[in-house]
């Protein structure tokens, strides 16, 4: 497997347990529909966080969170219209970002909530 994904999954997993540590419930990991893969699908009280996990190893080129552009929100937008009509579920929608940054050994985790609005 290519570092990269290496990476990436492990960076899914790092996510993945600070998400259930800071008290949500994972639904989904790495749920696909059409050309969309939402990396995870959480909830937190009435709240359906969607989760873009972004790991890098050097923020020389810009930081994680940098790397989400307008067509991967699209998909991940239209995704989970499918996700919330399709379990009939009545929530709150949140997009979030998940920004891990390794720095040697040690990963630095920055959650960004509501971070499409930034964009």
């Amino acid at each position: 497997m290519a570092t990269h994904n290496e990476l990436g999954e492990k960076g899914e997993k790092i996510a993945a347990e600070f998400l259930q540590k800071n008290g949500y419930q994972l639904l989904e990991q790495n749920w696909r529909f059409k050309k969309a893969e939402v990396d995870i699908i959480a909830l937190k009280h009435d709240t359906l966080a969607v989760v873009e996990v972004k790991t890098r190893s050097s923020n020389y080129f810009g930081n994680p969170q940098d790397f989400v552009n307008s067509k991967k929100i699209k998909l991940l937008v239209e995704a989970i219209n499918e996700y919330v009509t399709s379990k009939n579920l009545d929530v709150e929608v949140r997009f979030d970002i998940i920004a891990i940054l390794k720095n040697n050994n040690t990963f630095e985790i920055e959650h960004l909530k509501n971070a499409f609005l930034h964009f």
